[in-house]
């Protein structure tokens, strides 16, 4: 068996929080979490951004530790996808021109 690695997430993740009593037939729980105590109020359903019937527990102390909302207010670059820089690294000609350092 191969040895683990740390990585870090690259995407934003989607999850919901696990209503007591609803039906978890499309959704995976393991082994693991059901020994301790899962499903219960606080954990997560969480799917798949690409597959949305592709879903998952995510027990609530893990959850608690590792994820954090995402801020509804988007920052200009996020919403535009520009900035005052061309693709080389420099100034564009309007931010020069207004006096806007490099």
């Amino acid at each position: 068996m191969s040895a683990f690695a740390r990585y870090r997430r690259k995407q934003i993740a989607e999850l919901r929080p696990y209503e007591v009593g609803e039906d978890l037939g499309r959704v995976s729980v393991s082994p693991e979490d059901r020994r301790s105590g899962s499903p219960k109020a606080g954990d997560m359903i969480a799917r798949n951004p690409k597959n949305h019937a592709d879903q998952w527990l995510v027990e609530a102390k893990y959850f608690a530790d590792n994820f954090e909302p995402l801020s509804k207010k988007r920052r200009p670059a996020d919403v535009t996808g520009a900035n005052s820089r061309t693709r080389r690294g420099r100034s564009s000609p309007s931010s020069v021109m207004a006096g806007s350092p490099c």
